[in-house]
């Protein structure tokens, strides 16, 4: 008898399956724009075998293994936050984040690791962290399987200049441990900066290249100069590391397209110029707006004392009035535009980040496709695993939700976390279906 190979591999395939998973009877919704359609998809492993459309024939696993009768929902890739902060911890401004103590703080980090996955996120890029080390030990946790989370990228505290986004010990206390951000004065303390970052354990090198408004710095200030930005570039890429900038004002864009910082979050005021820089170069750039956190500080945060109508209430309104445009205009150009919205707020829960694709749908004009494809298909890419993540195709790291609904007509259902049938990640189930009629293991 002829030996049987794995489709996708080339090499000699099990002959009982049963290390597969099969969902059958599903939509499958594989991430690339094309309308779902039914099916079926089986796991081998921590990847994706085979994907059959309905009526092609051939079914892989037949022997053996483990059969999820989707019973009509909806098969489509985990989402991805390209904007993550896990050591965020839903507090009510910014400042009683950097204040909670460390050790807390990593429990809190760990806590919101399980929080994103259960909400569907199987993977996320670190934006910043609060601390030093709580994106690196969370991230490593995470990968050893001691914590249930998502792939995760870590990154470090933000770099920010004296004065800037992130320094805020008041003059009386010129105290470091005061301030959200690493604060540096010229190139050899941002080269000492980047390279204890590394040292640390770092994927990512994030800048603060613009202002805040909420914290007395304003968004379209650049106070980071050439110079400094010029040696952070050169260390990290000394070291194979990603890049990543705060960077709502117009010239803090342009200075991350001439300087190869491809992780652009916020973006708001991008003048003609900078939308130009990003479109001729839009296949190295990514661009996460954090939406939500605009709207969420302009709207939603009287609770927590921003009361709108305020002069703070009113500049985020302006700024969202601004992003809104400005991501249109990027997104009819072809730049990349991905959720990831600043979670991790009071008023921004984190594991309500689904709620960018509707902000996707509902401001900027996009489809619900192309809403899910900037939670899916582009995040697979900003994780730098376009070529295995982000899609349902054969070979594919089997990251997976079994939705129960059609999200390419309402985006919304993503949001309902009990609709979230199934949550997959590397080919292993953290949230199994419960009903036992729809999950079972075939007899081999």
């Amino acid at each position: 008898m002829a030996e049987r190979l794995d489709p996708w591999s080339g090499r000699r395939a099990s002959g009982t399956g049963e290390n597969e998973i099969t969902f059958t009877n599903v939509r499958v919704l594989d991430g690339t724009g094309e309308r779902p359609y039914a099916g079926e998809v089986t796991v081998h492993g921590n990847r994706i075998r085979q994907v059959t459309r309905a009526g092609g024939g051939y079914q892989w696993n037949t022997n053996g293994g483990q059969r999820v009768d989707g019973r009509g929902a909806t098969l489509m890739p985990g989402l991805v936050d390209a904007h993550l902060h896990l050591s965020w911890n839903n507090a009510p401004g910014i400042d009683p984040i950097q204040m909670m103590p460390i050790e807390e703080h990593m429990l809190c980090t760990i806590e919101m690791a399980k929080v994103m996955i259960d909400a569907g996120f199987t993977a996320g890029r670190g934006a910043a962290a609060a601390k030093p080390r709580l994106d690196v030990v969370a991230r490593d946790a995470i990968n050893a399987g001691r914590f249930p989370g998502p792939r995760y990228t870590a990154a470090g505290p933000e770099i920010t200049t004296t004065g800037g986004l992130g320094d805020a010990a008041p003059p009386h206390i010129p105290h470091e441990g005061l301030n959200l951000g690493l604060v540096v004065s010229g190139p050899e303390q941002v080269r000492h900066t980047v390279r204890t970052l590394i040292k640390y354990g770092v994927d990512t090198i994030k800048l603060n290249l613009s202002g805040e408004e909420i914290t007395g710095t304003k968004a379209e200030e650049t106070p980071m100069a050439d110079e400094e930005i010029a040696m952070a570039v050169s260390e990290a890429r000394r070291r194979n590391k990603g890049l990543a900038a705060h960077a709502r004002s117009s010239e803090s864009i342009k200075q991350c397209v001439r300087y190869g910082i491809e992780y652009i979050y916020h973006a708001s005021f991008a003048d003609g110029e900078a939308l130009d820089l990003l479109e001729a170069n839009k296949d190295k750039h990514f661009v996460a707006p954090g939406l939500a956190w605009l709207i969420g500080v302009a709207r939603n945060a009287a609770e927590w004392g921003i009361k709108p109508g305020t002069p703070l209430t009113i500049a985020y309104e302006r700024e969202l009035e601004s992003a809104v445009e400005t991501m249109k205009e990027m997104h009819r150009r072809g730049i990349r535009v991905l959720i990831g919205g600043d979670y991790g707020f009071a008023w921004t829960p984190m594991g309500t980040n689904a709620k960018d694709l509707e902000y996707f749908v509902d401001l900027l004009g996009m489809s619900p496709m192309e809403a899910i494809q900037a939670g899916t298909r582009y995040g697979g890419e900003i994780m730098g695993m376009g070529n295995e993540l982000g899609l349902v195709r054969e070979g594919y790291l089997a990251d997976l939700l079994l939705v129960d609904g059609d999200p390419s007509t309402d985006v919304r259902v993503l949001q309902d976390h009990s609709r979230l049938l199934a949550i997959m990640k590397d080919g292993k189930f953290h949230k199994a279906p419960e009903n036992g009629a729809t999950y079972m293991r075939l007899s081999a």
